[in-house]
């Protein structure tokens, strides 16, 4: 792995961590899902008018229209927008550490529905990281926070990991960007049904929404997908993944620094080991 990279993988694990931030913010003046839709609109429309002003095409493979369906569908219709809709009452900093359990997810799934072999490092990881699931669950479940909420954020991170089994290697081929935007036109189009028969559009006009949209659109929503997609590209999803174990101390750092939210003793424990987990699971498979 070179020092490009390590970049990479820093960068894209920095801007996915920060994107439960500025959700939290985002929900707080506008509709969820109506908000959401309008962000994966707008950055699915530039990143498919960039993607056409370098040349690349919308004439994909079969695989790559079925990662793009996929992708859009379950990652950015049901695992963001439940999320979306859970932040309304679910900690940011919560949010993050639930979504950060994906790669164990992933592994446990592979282990027991398609039989993968798991390595004794990789097992201890998956037991690592469910302690660490435990222990914050538990604390924060007395401590009152909304059980649906915290249901959504699940439901959300399993979809993630069902459309992540699915669908591997949906960025061969070139056109990464134009994929990238093509996802999230998906996604926004899935979200309008949902958004406008369920939601009234009253949003609250500050400066606070208007960095938030602009930052989710363009950093996380646009940018980090792109990150990641290369990433994939250059090292492999195996490696590229190593770097999810960031995800949990970066999520909740993130939330704190800028949210002013709480952060409690086993919270701390909690993270810990669970990126422990993450990254000896990451480990066990190269």
């Amino acid at each position: 792995m070179d020092i490009k990279a390590i970049t990479m993988g820093l960068a894209f694990a920095l801007m996915w961590s920060s994107a439960f931030t500025s959700a939290r913010v985002i929900v707080e003046y506008a509709p969820p899902l109506s908000a959401l839709a309008l962000r994966f609109l707008i950055s699915g429309l530039l990143g498919v008018g960039i993607a056409w002003a370098l040349g690349q095409s919308a004439r994909l493979s079969r695989r790559q229209w079925l990662g793009v369906v996929i992708f859009g569908v379950s990652q950015n219709a049901l695992y963001l927008g439940l999320n979306f809709v859970a932040m309304q009452t679910v900690p940011a900093s919560l949010a993050a550490i639930i979504a950060s359990t994906m790669p164990l997810l992933v592994a446990l799934a592979g282990w027991l529905v398609f039989g993968t072999k798991l390595r004794p490092l990789g097992f201890a990881g998956l037991v690592a990281g469910v302690i660490g699931v435990v222990l914050i669950m538990g604390a924060r479940l007395q401590g009152g926070v909304d059980p649906f909420g915290v249901l959504l954020c699940v439901i959300g991170v399993v979809s993630l990991t069902v459309a992540t089994l699915m669908v591997v290697g949906v960025s061969s081929g070139g056109n990464v960007l134009m994929i990238v935007g093509l996802q999230m036109l998906v996604g926004s189009a899935v979200l309008w049904v949902p958004a406008l028969t369920f939601e009234v559009w009253e949003v609250t006009w500050n400066w606070q929404l208007a960095v938030a949209f602009v930052y989710t659109t363009l950093v996380p929503g646009l940018a980090a997908t792109l990150v990641w997609f290369l990433l994939v590209g250059r090292i492999g999803a195996v490696k590229a993944s190593t770097f999810h174990f960031l995800n949990p101390f970066l999520g909740v750092a993130i939330a704190a620094a800028f949210l002013g939210e709480r952060i409690g003793a086993l919270d701390v424990v909690g993270v810990v080991i669970i990126a422990a987990g993450i990254l000896a699971v990451q480990l066990s498979k190269q």
